[in-house]
Formats: C-alpha cells, structure tokens, sequence
C-alpha cells in the first residue's frame, strides 16, 4: 500500500514534466543514495590533495549533487515511505518558505519523530497550531531589544576566552600558540546561552549543554535523508543511552523551572522567566484545559530547542568564520581597521551601538555563512494538497532545498561563487541567500547569533592575529548541522 501511494504520487510529479532517477521496489532510491555516498567516501580518502574546498556538497550529499546534474534544480526522488521534491529554484524556493504560515506546509514527520529526545515537541519541530501557539510565545523573546540585553554577558564571556587563550600563549613560550578552536567556541557559546536562558542556574544549564552535545553524537549516526527507520537504525544500547540522556536533560531543565517557582519577576529576566510569564499567560488565557504535564512539556521541549539552536549553531559558525579569516588575513587587517574606526576615538567599550556600525564584520560573517551554513537544508512536508508556483505538489511529499547548493549559484553571485568575497555583500543580502531560512518559520534566533557571531568575530581579532596551522585538515561534515569534521587548529599571536 505504501509503495502504491509513493508511486501514485511520483506519477503525478511526473505529469507535470519533474523527473528523476528511476526507483526500485520497495526501497526507492535509498540504495542508491547509500552506493553514491560510499563511492564519493571511498575517493575522498583516495585523494585528499585539495587543501581546502569551499564547494563540499558533492562529497557530503554526493547524489543530490548527482541528481541535480542530471535533472536539473526541480526534481523526485523516492525513499522507502516518501515520495521527495528536490528544489534549488530561488523563486520556488521563496514561494515554499512563505507559504509555511499556512497549514499546508509542516516540517517533515518522519525526521521530526526521529528527533523527538533531542528537541521533544518544541517549535523547531512542531507543525500548525501548535507551532503557532509555541512561536507566539517563544518568539518575542528574541526580538532584537531583548537581544540588546544580552550583549555584555556576551562580551564578558568572549573576553574570558580571550583571557584563557592569552594564557595558551604564555604556556607555550609567550609567542604563539597553537590552539584547537572548536570546543573553546562551543563552551563559550554554551556560557552564553545558559546565562542568557538559566540565569542564575546557569550551571545547571551547562550540564544540559554537555548531555545535549553527547545526544547529537549519537542522534547524528543515522542517516535520515535515506527516509527510513530501516537505514541507521539505533542500537538497543544506543537507545537505551538516549532515553536516558533525555530523561536527564528534562530533569535538568524542570529543575531549573521549579527554582522560579514564586519568584518575583522583576528586574532583569533571563529567557527562561521571559517564557515561564508567557506561558502562564497564554495557557490561562486560552482556557482549553491544560493540563499541568503539557505546561511541563512545554516549558521543557522550548528550552531545549533553545539551548540546541542558540549554543550549537552559534558556535559551529563561530569556528568557520575563524578559519576562512585565517586563510584570508586581508579581511582581518579589515577588520581590525573597522575596530580602530568604531572604538579607539573614544575608547568605547563594545556595545549594541558600537555593533551596528561593523560594517565589515557583518560583511564577513554574511559570507561565511552563504559558503558555511550550519543547517544545510530546509525542508518541508506537504500536510495537504498545496501549490508552489507552476507546481501542485501532493499530500505527503517532503520537500528539500540544500543551502549551500543555492548559495553556490553562480547564475546568482557570479563566478566566483565557491570563494570567499565578502565584498559581494557591499550592498546587503539577495532572496537566495537564506542561511536562516525564510519565511514564517525564519529561525528566531536569527538576532541572538548574528549578535553573538559579531562579537565573537570582532574582540578576537582584534586581540590575535592568525593562521591556520599545518595540522588542520579541512574535512567538513554532516552531524545534524555541517560542522568542521575535525577540529579547526589555528597558530595565533597577540596583536
């Protein structure tokens, strides 16, 4: 019956003049995506000469990359349960992204339940009215007045790492050091989010930061995009290990929670207090009989999607902008001169004012983030018959737009669409350039990490100069986000 429905719908595509390579019985196209992936793995070991290849795309998603050569930007293919659109069209894809404020487009079910221990029921994963209820209490919490509020704890968490590497560089004789960036990014990141979220409990926030993190390694062992519990399929161990780790994580979170309880919320609040009083507020005025478990739930499920999206990304992001201005110290020159222009006349410390004039900076994160999006696709599931510019597209299709695949372009940014210019962002950001998605379910911690990535980029370089050093390997890889496959080394000295 399923492989009927798959093949009804497939039909229907086809109709409409959309192809794509031919499915077997069964299993779709889920064999073949495997085969590809295990020759593009196989050569990539075979030939690791190319020091660093910006364009990653043909050796992490080798058969979207394949297809698309084949069949153009629009086309099918079919796993083992789902019918799939392949969509890389700018115009097509706007249209996808603005229509997810209706019902009729919803995050993808089956990767949603698969990613049910990390991020429960929260607003990166819910669909309709419940991510519509999530999003209009969670949302106004990252609105940019908020995040004006949060730029010291920031700053003073930056310049604790800059006061740790300083140290590096007196340990190893007072010149130089040679540092892996990766985790250092990450625990800064998740300092920030944990006071930013859990005030002053943010140690138990740190916790969860460690748990969530050991969760992700193991989540990121199966392989959703072959559409299948059948392919990576848990363990018995593995899952027992999950349950656990999610068990804790929520125990964690609702700790922290219940030490608000008859606080008063005055002064300064942390995101948590902020989203406690709307959700006291929404579920009393909406008077539909919530229980005291779905408060719990909902408390607990936003807060983890705010802990996974607001310390994993920022800091992923953080360690690629650190690698391509090592590769490229033209940009930090640049920068640094945007520092000497925006700080030292008055001596001003880094502020929300003093952010809005990095001009470069901004420049240079912008970049960063068309070539290195830390979420490589967005994807979509048809809840009802919907239409998406010249397409009908049938109840039950997935859709998927690869990022870097649009980012790449080189019908929109030129050329030289696999380097690294920030210039090419002189006069602001295009339609296609949509490392936050677009749309309704834009993520809302678009401020909170540009923020963050601004001053992350902007203190450290001022502080060091660097380079990469010889031991870096540039290996980019797929963990549920595309992260540095092995950690970014870098050689840095003091200005």
């Amino acid at each position: 019956m399923l492989w009927f429905d798959t093949w009804r719908i497939r039909r229907m595509l086809e109709s409409q003049g959309i192809r794509g390579p031919k499915p077997r019985f069964l299993y779709g196209n889920a064999r073949e995506m495997q085969r590809i992936q295990a020759i593009s793995d196989a050569k990539k070991s075979e030939d690791d000469a190319e020091f660093v290849a910006h364009d990653y795309t043909s050796t992490l998603f080798p058969y979207f990359e394949k297809w698309r050569k084949e069949y153009g930007p629009i086309y099918t293919y079919s796993t083992v349960k789902k019918q799939h659109l392949y969509v890389t069209h700018p115009e097509l894809v706007k249209e996808m992204n603005n229509q997810s404020v209706s019902w009729h487009l919803g995050k993808p079910s089956y990767i949603t339940k698969r990613l049910a221990p990390m991020l429960g029921n929260g607003i990166l994963r819910s669909n309709g009215h419940l991510w519509a209820r999530q999003r209009k209490i969670v949302a106004p919490q990252f609105f940019m007045h908020r995040v004006k509020g949060m730029v010291g704890l920031m700053v003073e968490s930056v310049e604790c790492l800059i006061g740790k590497w300083e140290g590096y560089i007196e340990s190893q004789g007072g010149n130089m050091a040679e540092i892996q960036v990766e985790e250092d990014l990450r625990c800064v990141s998740a300092d920030v989010i944990s006071k930013a979220c859990f005030g002053s409990s943010f140690m138990n926030g740190k916790r969860v930061f460690t748990k969530l993190r050991t969760l992700q390694k193991l989540m990121s062992n199966q392989n959703f995009l072959f559409g299948s519990h059948m392919f990576g399929i848990f363990s018995t161990g593995q899952q027992k290990i999950i349950e656990q780790l999610e068990k804790e994580i929520e125990s964690l979170i609702w700790e922290a929670v219940k030490e608000r309880d008859g606080e008063c919320f005055g002064g300064n609040k942390d995101l948590m207090q902020l989203i406690l009083e709307g959700a006291m507020n929404n579920f009393n005025d909406d008077n539909v009989g919530d229980d005291v478990s779905n408060y719990k739930k909902f408390i607990v499920d936003n807060c983890k999607n705010i802990y996974f999206a607001g310390h994993e990304s920022t800091a992923v992001a953080a360690s690629w902008c650190l690698m391509l201005l090592a590769l490229h110290p033209q940009w930090q020159a640049r920068i640094r001169a945007e520092v000497d222009e925006v700080c030292r006349p008055n001596g001003c410390r880094l502020d929300a004012d003093s952010l809005q004039k990095l001009k470069t900076t901004t420049m240079v994160i912008h970049e960063v983030l068309r070539l290195y999006p830390p979420a490589a696709f967005v994807s979509r599931e048809a809840l009802e018959e919907t239409k998406i510019g010249h397409i009908v597209v049938p109840k039950g299709v997935c859709l998927w737009t690869l990022i870097p695949t649009l980012h790449r372009d080189p019908d929109i940014w030129g050329p030289d669409a696999n380097e690294f210019n920030p210039q090419r962002f002189v006069d602001g950001i295009s339609n296609a350039y949509i490392p936050f998605g677009l749309g309704p379910r834009l993520c809302l911690g678009k401020s909170f990490a540009l923020v963050q990535l601004k001053i992350f980029v902007f203190l450290i370089v001022s502080k060091f100069t660097f380079s990469l050093s010889p031991k870096y390997r540039h290996s980019p890889a797929f963990r549920m986000i595309v992260e540095p496959g092995q950690d970014v080394c870098l050689c840095i000295r003091r200005r």
